[in-house]
This record gives C-alpha cells, sequence and structure tokens, in this order.
C-alpha cells in the first residue's frame, strides 16, 4: 500500500513554492520521497525553502521563474532539466490577487491576476508537458480554488482565473489522456498562510469564513499535503481532467 504513494525517485517542479501553499505543496512532495525544484520571484526564500528540503534529506533547487514570460518560463524549464534530467510532477501555484470591487476593478489589476494565474499556468504547462509526453508519463497539478465555483464579493479577476484553471485542467487532460499525462486540480479554501493574514485580523471576514464553512474553521497547511502527494503518486493513475475540493464542506452548499 505504501508504494501508492511513494515519490522517491520522482522530480517535481513546483511555482510559487517559496510561501503559502506552494511552500506546502513542495514540503509534501518531498516528504513523499521527491527531488524538488523550488520555483519563484525573491532568491532567499528560494534558497530558504530548498534548504529546508534538503534537511528532509531530498535533492532540491531553487529556481527564479518569471510566469508571466514564455521565454523565461522556457528557459527555467531548461535550466531545471539540465539539473534533474527530467520533470515528472508540475504543482501549479504561482499567484497573485487583488481584491476590490467591480465598479472600481482596475484593468492593470485585471490584466496581472489573469495573466499570473492563468495564462502562467499554460506557458509553464506547455513547457514542462512535451517531455513528459515523449516520456509517457506525468502528473501535472494545477492550483485552483473554492472561488473557480463559488462567487464572492471582491473576487472579480481571482474568481475568473480560478475558473479558467478548472477548464484549462480539463482540457489538457483530455489533450493528454492516451499519452500517460494526467493532469487534475485542486480546489482549496482559506488556509492560515501569511497571504491571507490581512483577512484573518478582520473579525467579519474571519467570523464568514468560519460560519459559512460546514467545519467552521479555515484549513491548516499540512492539511494540503495528502491530496498533493496523492495526486502526485500511483495511487491516483486513474483520476484526470478533476477538481477536488479541500474546503472543510464549503461546497456542499
Amino acid at each position: 500500500m505504501q508504494d501508492l504513494f511513494d515519490l522517491t525517485g520522482k522530480v517535481a517542479m513546483v511555482t510559487g513554492a517559496t510561501r503559502g501553499l506552494g511552500e506546502s505543496a513542495a514540503r509534501a512532495l518531498a516528504k513523499a520521497g521527491a527531488e524538488v525544484a523550488v520555483c519563484g520571484r525573491v532568491q532567499a526564500d528560494l534558497d530558504r525553502v530548498s534548504g529546508d528540503l534538503h534537511a528532509l534529506g531530498r535533492q532540491a533547487q531553487g529556481f527564479s521563474l518569471d510566469v508571466l514570460s514564455k521565454e523565461k518560463v522556457r528557459q527555467t524549464v531548461e535550466l531545471i532539466l539540465e539539473r534533474f534530467g527530467r520533470i515528472d510532477i508540475l504543482v501549479n501555484n504561482a499567484g497573485v490577487n487583488n481584491r476590490q470591487p467591480v465598479l472600481e476593478y482596475p484593468e492593470e489589476a485585471w490584466d496581472l491576476v489573469l495573466a499570473t494565474n492563468l495564462k502562467g499556468y499554460f506557458l509553464v504547462a506547455q513547457a514542462v508537458a512535451p517531455q513528459m509526453i515523449k516520456r509517457g508519463y506525468g502528473k501535472v497539478i494545477n492550483m485552483s480554488s473554492i472561488l473557480g465555483t463559488v462567487g464572492l464579493p471582491g473576487q472579480l479577476a481571482y474568481a475568473a482565473s480560478k475558473g479558467g484553471v478548472d477548464q484549462i485542467t480539463k482540457v489538457m487532460a483530455l489533450e493528454w489522456a492516451k499519452l500517460g499525462v494526467r493532469v487534475n486540480a485542486i480546489g482549496p479554501t482559506y488556509f492560515e498562510t501569511d497571504l491571507v493574514k490581512q483577512l484573518r485580523n478582520d473579525p467579519e471576514r474571519f467570523n464568514f469564513i468560519n460560519e459559512r464553512t460546514p467545519m467552521g474553521r479555515w484549513g491548516y497547511p499540512e492539511e494540503l499535503e495528502g491530496i498533493v502527494i496523492f495526486l502526485a503518486a500511483q495511487a491516483s493513475d486513474f483520476i484526470t481532467g478533476q477538481t477536488i475540493y479541500i474546503d472543510g464542506g464549503w461546497t456542499i452548499w
């Protein structure tokens, strides 16, 4: 049974891996045995996370990645392939948010959120998938959100981007299903990370999220680890094109 979740010998690439749920995903994959290409934008954070994964006994290295540029994505993927030889698992996680009402939403904020959260996933998957297809094996995990299927005020571009993530996940899965590449998405709710510290410090929003969640609380970062390992491992080999919600029951309503 343990072999179904063993990632020993696998190589994972995680974008947005230096904070929040991306860092949790990178740590989960390392715990399960994978070597990890830690991708982000700040060198100090890349060094910190890759050092943490080394302490777990795994090979890990930080790589600067700008998901807004097709050419820079291609260059980074080439560097990862030179270092590790292949990429078996891709976790698309790099993302941004801008919370403003629709009538006040700046065009430049819309463009940045959609370019980072949606186009960035496409560009990275497009660069990574060919070597997976060539070998007849690969796992792509796109980080979506409950906001891909439910709506909340102030989440115009973010919700649009995550709805798009759910859809590109389905299209990628369909096109690559017979080529050995499985593509799935994870739809988290609000988790206790530094990225949402402002929301947690807002009593009204904090209480709303608790009340809206059947389990009555936010998620803990370590609670993401199981689903990441599952979707990356042999245990999920007959699952593709799905968005799996890890949300304390939010989407039951």
